[in-house]
């Protein structure tokens, strides 16, 4: 089995930007969890890590806004956000377009999926690998979900998308690690930034641990919209992570609301070896 790690995290930019703003506890937990992650990633000995992320209009706009993209690029830079206002350093990410190409092709043969030769990561990526591969020594193959600019791909589709992706990593013979990051209910941009609806967090991530299909499918845009914000349209990243890993049952081993970070926290991983047990 190629994937040897699944999980979830945030990757709201006020994380590392606004660390020194934060309540000291909220955000040394919250650090100290990421580094847990950290810690239970390398432990499976990954050749590459691809992050499943929402970007926010750093690369695809309202010209050419795919519904899914995979980097095909040798290195890639970021962030392109100021690093004085992200607390994150430019630098430049190892890829492998080798390993992106053949999981591409593989993808292919389930969904439709563009790529890009060219990236340039955002807080969506550079947050999460901050903690994640801080010597940014790991190879990564970012993917892109649209969750920004509607029409927004169905939530049925971003469980296949994640089912069609594991397909392609149990094709290959590297260790692969995926990780999807994004928000739950927030309100970035507007007068509402800042508003975190803990319970209906707390519902969701109840549903994605237990990897219920029919539930976590059970959202419309609209209800979306009304109760987690546009910011909750971000689902598809924890949805995509949930096809990938069907059959298993996940753990959040982190969540709280954190309004100076204007998002509920979290950090989640799959057990990839209960779905092994639920198939025997």
């Amino acid at each position: 089995m190629s994937l040897v790690f699944a999980g979830v995290c945030s990757h709201a930019p006020g994380i590392t930007g606004r660390k020194h703003m934060a309540d000291p506890d909220d955000a040394d937990t919250l650090y100290a969890a990421m580094d847990d992650m950290r810690e239970a990633m390398e432990a499976t000995r990954p050749d590459a890590l691809i992050v499943i992320a929402a970007e926010h209009f750093a690369n695809f706009f309202m010209d050419n806004m795919p519904a899914y993209c995979m980097g095909m690029a040798e290195e890639y830079e970021g962030p392109i956000e100021d690093p004085a206002w992200l607390g994150i350093e430019r630098t430049l990410v190892p890829g492998n377009p080798d390993l992106s190409r053949r999981l591409i092709e593989h993808t292919l043969q389930d969904v439709d999926l563009a790529y890009a030769e060219e990236w340039t990561f955002d807080h969506g990526i550079m947050v999460p690998l901050h903690f994640l591969t801080p010597r940014y020594d790991l190879p990564i193959i970012p993917v892109n979900i649209n969750c920004q600019g509607p029409p927004i791909t169905p939530l049925h589709r971003a469980w296949a998308f994640g089912q069609a992706l594991r397909k392609a990593c149990d094709a290959v013979p590297e260790r692969i690690a995926l990780v999807g990051t994004g928000g739950i209910s927030h309100w970035p941009a507007t007068p509402d930034s800042g508003k975190i609806d803990a319970d209906w967090d707390r519902d969701f991530l109840d549903r994605w641990c237990s990897n219920d299909r029919e539930r976590l499918l059970d959202y419309s845009d609209e209800q979306t919209y009304l109760e987690a914000g546009q910011g909750g349209f971000e689902i598809r990243t924890f949805i995509a992570i949930s096809g990938a890993t069907a059959g298993c049952t996940g753990t959040v081993h982190y969540y709280r609301p954190i309004p100076i970070f204007a998002v509920g926290c979290t950090v989640g991983i799959m057990d990839l070896e209960s779905g092994l047990k639920g198939a025997a």
